[in-house]
């Protein structure tokens, strides 16, 4: 649901609610595969209450791993960043988990770097290690309806053109 509401646009522009059933996005380099399927195994029970989504061979892995519905985009190098992109955008996704990998660049880094732009553009809670992920699954928000603050970042391009 998006909802609008007159308060400054540096602050928010709309709210976009979230059901205590989220929907999490589940997404992790090569190298960093097996560190996510630790997690995924080790929180099954708490993911199991929600909706889980995941690039290709993630997401495939994961719902192996864990006995638990995942449904998979294509593999991230083929287009499945963009895609989970695309599903933010679209108030399709609430949360991400993206154990990316530091170390290493990647074939599709350009790809990587819009999809955590636009989770921040969109205001949706990112883990990007182990312990974020940790704080984020055992946070009381997890089951419980939460509004999303979404700021309108055209406002802030009307303004350096106006000057």
């Amino acid at each position: 649901m998006n909802k609008k509401k007159n308060h400054h646009p540096s602050v928010m522009d709309s709210i976009n609610s979230m059901k205590p059933k989220k929907n999490i996005a589940l997404i992790a380099h090569d190298h960093r595969k097996l560190d996510l399927l630790d997690w995924a195994d080790y929180n099954r029970d708490r993911l199991a209450e929600h909706n889980l989504f995941g690039t290709g061979t993630t997401g495939s892995l994961v719902a192996e791993k864990c006995k638990l519905p995942v449904f998979t985009f294509k593999s991230g190098p083929l287009g499945g960043d963009l895609q989970i992109g695309t599903a933010i955008i679209d108030n399709e996704i609430d949360i991400m988990i993206f154990f990316w990998d530091p170390l290493q660049a990647q074939p599709h880094d350009v790809d990587v770097k819009a999809l955590l732009r636009i989770s921040v553009v969109y205001n949706i809670p990112l883990a990007c290690n182990r312990s974020s992920a940790d704080f984020l699954i055992t946070s009381p928000l997890m089951e419980s309806k939460y509004d999303r603050f979404i700021v309108d970042y055209s406002q802030r391009f009307k303004k350096d053109f106006e000057a």
